[in-house]
């Protein structure tokens, strides 16, 4: 089986990486955003396009104010430090979540990530970001159902294509392969609808901890899988649901 094209990542663990060390969590926020670099820099090597990791999540608001401060700080320098670096990388930035009520700064920065590094073409690091599925399918139907009230759609038209056309990730092929570290075994409200047929990986490590080869390991492990999308095996891999 070919590499997938588009890989997602449950980055988790980073508390109690910190924690396990006697340190604050914050240590392990920062550390988790070193291996969120070293992941970007690695995926195109190892044939990924599309690498989407879950940054926030919209149910991370209810984490401590001086957490979720820190995790707002550390937002703004990664864009602000790395940009050039992605840029520079050929790495083209999605924003994918909910930017209604984000401050004006924050707004501002992610905006600049996906202006700037729009035409590039060596992978496309999907950052989720105030993020969650269940979200993104409410607003996406909210959505629709404006369209239609104003008569531009027809509700009847509506199909599992369209709709998937119409979430954040419109453009975006469905992650083939869904990671998530720490040995949780969930999603956790991540990609509900793009991830239907999605291969689900859990590594045991904190995310602090994960390298080149946990995700090397990840697509070894998915190599071996056989994919049937609801059949009974053989078909080929063009044959899966549409993305969106």
């Amino acid at each position: 089986m070919a590499t997938p094209a588009h890989v997602a990542i449950i980055m988790d663990g980073n508390g109690r990486w910190a924690k396990a060390r006697g340190m604050p969590r914050l240590a392990g926020h920062r550390a988790g955003v070193e291996a969120l670099r070293k992941t970007v820099r690695a995926a195109p090597g190892l044939g990924i396009s599309y690498l989407t990791v879950y940054a926030f999540s919209s149910e991370n608001w209810s984490r401590p104010k001086s957490e979720v401060s820190d995790l707002m700080g550390l937002l703004k320098m990664f864009i602000r430090r790395d940009l050039a670096e992605l840029h520079q990388s050929g790495v083209r930035v999605r924003i994918i979540g909910d930017r209604a009520g984000l401050q004006s700064d924050i707004r501002g920065l992610l905006d600049e990530a996906e202006t700037l590094t729009a035409a590039n073409e060596s992978l496309t690091l999907v950052i989720a970001f105030n993020y969650g599925g269940r979200d993104e399918i409410v607003r996406t139907a909210q959505k629709l159902a404006a369209a239609v009230a104003r008569g531009e759609l027809d509700a009847e038209s509506i199909s599992a294509e369209s709709f998937a056309g119409a979430l954040d990730t419109q453009g975006i092929p469905d992650p083939e392969l869904v990671i998530r570290t720490s040995g949780e075994l969930r999603l956790s409200n991540f990609l509900l609808w793009q991830a239907a047929y999605s291969e689900l990986v859990f590594l045991p490590c904190y995310w602090p901890d994960f390298s080149r080869e946990h995700l090397a390991e990840a697509l070894r492990e998915f190599a071996g899988r056989e994919r049937r999308f609801g059949g009974l095996g053989g078909q080929d891999v063009a044959s899966r649901p549409a993305a969106g």
